[in-house]
């Protein structure tokens, strides 16, 4: 019995149904973790390069479980996980659909790319980082405060609405 054939394209479509495992509502594809498929000649395997989201992150032994388990369930008999921390993931990475799932989910998604050159203007003056202005993910006010850089997890901060009152997540730019 022959293996399977599969390709690059099926398996990126089969990891966008993989949720992260903290934030339920954004795929590790929208959520721009998994940085690189690549399948053999023959598409008998397969390798799924994925990049935490800070060091240390405690979910992408998980994550890498679930990507194996996504793939197998398809026929991928041959799944190979490998991690790559260089470059940094950013949320620059992050999709616009995934920015919107998380905004319909509660948490507010970051409000700036992470590489902006606009400050590097000759005559700019410097000062302290401003904090990003951050919509409410409830009511859309810009009304925002934060509370504390941090939030449920490492990667996002606590703000809260001075609108609606409502305590929300913000997905630190990084």
């Amino acid at each position: 019995m022959a293996a399977p054939v599969f390709t690059a394209a099926q398996v990126w479509a089969w990891l966008g149904e993989v949720p992260d495992p903290e934030i339920p509502v954004i795929s590790v594809v929208d959520l721009g973790i998994v940085r690189d498929v690549a399948v053999d000649a023959d598409g008998g395997a397969c390798t799924v390069t994925i990049t935490p989201t800070y060091s240390g992150c405690p979910a992408m032994q998980v994550i890498a479980a679930d990507v194996a388990q996504a793939l197998r369930a398809r026929g991928v008999a041959d799944v190979r996980i490998a991690t790559r921390l260089s470059p940094a993931w950013t949320t620059d990475w992050m999709s616009e659909a995934g920015k919107a799932a998380l905004k319909g989910y509660g948490i507010a998604p970051p409000a700036q790319q992470v590489i902006d050159i606009s400050g590097l203007a000759h005559g700019v003056k410097r000062h302290a980082i401003r904090q990003p202005d951050v919509a409410c993910p409830h009511c859309g006010s810009a009304r925002t405060r934060l509370t504390s850089q941090f939030g449920s997890t490492p990667c996002k901060a606590l703000y809260q609405c001075q609108d609606c009152r409502e305590p929300f997540d913000y997905f630190k730019c990084h």
